[in-house]
């Protein structure tokens, strides 16, 4: 199955997108099971959902968010109320901003008991605790791990969740969640989605920005032997794989895009 691509030349329009597909794929899911089970990345894409799902009213009103059970693809290991945790990014642009009255979603956030040393460090941390908050955050996943929806960012090596190139864990096939202590990217220590969960996914839905992607795009859609790990998530078969682009992002990639 193909990766499908939509480029706008608005982050705007790249945003209310993502919201559509987000519409989407929560109608289907709360069809059949009443809850639309997402996970979601950090970075930039936070801002995408503050766009998506709060600024664009009419978006906005369609989200059933008691019925929605969130997720995030990685984690820092880091208090919640940190600054680099996915989480509190989450909740500072999304949750807080929220009409008064309105039932939040259902959130599956690491074992803040667990945690040790500072700011994610490697010093004075426990890497048994860090292996026991992966697999409590395993234990919290939906049933047969199965997601309605993944949202993950591209970093401009190519990395997807926690998952970067070359790294052992990319070959992991007997944990769902994994401790990672040697990120290349701070901080150091995370747990992460491995492909055994990405692929059981409905539907997996990449947000790629900027110029500053061109040159690792170019390497994802053009080069059919890259090991890259956003390239291997493309290539999951039965899985449907969505990019939402800006124009520049995509400038001089070899790939068919479209408007969603």
């Amino acid at each position: 199955m193909c990766a499908k691509v939509y480029s706008f030349a608005e982050s705007v329009e790249v945003a209310n997108s993502v919201g559509k597909h987000i519409l989407k794929l929560q109608k289907s899911a709360i069809a059949s099971s009443d809850s639309f089970k997402i996970a979601l990345s950090g970075g930039s894409l936070g801002n995408v959902l503050k766009k998506a799902l709060i600024d664009n009213t009419s978006i906005a009103s369609e989200v059933q968010w008691d019925k929605w059970e969130v997720y995030f693809s990685d984690e820092r290991l880091v208090p919640l109320d940190h600054p680099d945790s996915n989480y509190g990014l989450f909740n500072e642009l999304v949750l807080k901003n929220l009409p008064s009255g309105t039932k939040h979603p259902s959130l599956h956030v690491i074992d803040e008991s667990l945690l040790t040393g500072k700011d994610g460090q490697a010093a004075g941390a426990d890497s048994d605790k860090d292996k026991q908050i992966a697999e409590a955050y395993a234990a919290s996943l939906p049933q047969d791990a199965k997601f309605d929806l993944i949202l993950l960012g591209c970093g401009p090596d190519g990395h997807t969740c926690s998952l970067f190139p070359g790294h052992k864990l990319l070959n992991e096939r007997d944990q769902l969640i994994a401790y990672i202590s040697d990120s290349p990217k701070l901080p150091p220590r995370r747990i992460t989605f491995t492909f055994p969960v990405l692929e059981r996914a409905t539907a997996i839905a990449f947000v790629a920005e900027g110029a500053g992607k061109a040159a690792i795009l170019k390497d994802i859609f053009g080069d059919e032997s890259s090991k890259l790990p956003s390239k291997l998530v493309n290539d999951i078969s039965g899985v449907e794989v969505s990019w939402f682009v800006d124009n520049s992002a995509v400038e001089g990639v070899r790939v068919i895009t479209s408007k969603y």
